[in-house]
């Protein structure tokens, strides 16, 4: 799975962190929600799509674009201009790549994928390249 999706990819997460490990509390929140005519609330970041920035094998984890987003507490500095720096900045974090599908460009839905090997010729040279491509469309990604 980790090597269908790289730097640059959009990606869906498809399941979701929740801080209530049971979703009582939302599952309550939600039918709230539904009885106001609101959308309901995915656990976590479920449902959300974004650009993956970094992709790490050996961790099995991918650091997507606005996805996982951590508070972090900077301390105080200075740099050379003299600008104080430091305080809360917000930062990605990794998530795990079973929790990630690949997205269609074209569909903007998620997709499964498969890999398909062809011939391209350059510089004279038939080589073999494997291509990603969606398995319900047999289109390209």
């Amino acid at each position: 799975m980790g090597a269908k999706i790289k730097k640059g990819d959009l990606v869906q997460v498809i399941a979701g962190r929740a801080s209530d490990p049971k979703g009582a509390r939302l599952v309550a929140r939600n039918k709230r929600r539904e009885a106001e005519g609101l959308e309901p609330l995915a656990p976590g970041d479920k449902g959300k799509q974004g650009r993956v920035l970094k992709v790490f094998p050996k961790e099995n984890r991918a650091l997507v674009e606005g996805v996982n987003v951590r508070t972090h507490h900077v301390r105080q500095g200075q740099n050379a201009q003299g600008q104080v720096t430091g305080g809360i900045e917000k930062r990605e974090a990794p998530v795990d790549l079973s929790k990630l599908v690949l997205v269609d460009p074209s569909t903007k839905k998620p997709a499964k994928v498969g890999f398909r090997e062809e011939e391209v010729e350059r510089d004279g040279r038939t080589r073999t390249v494997r291509v990603r491509y969606n398995k319900a469309t047999g289109k390209d990604i």
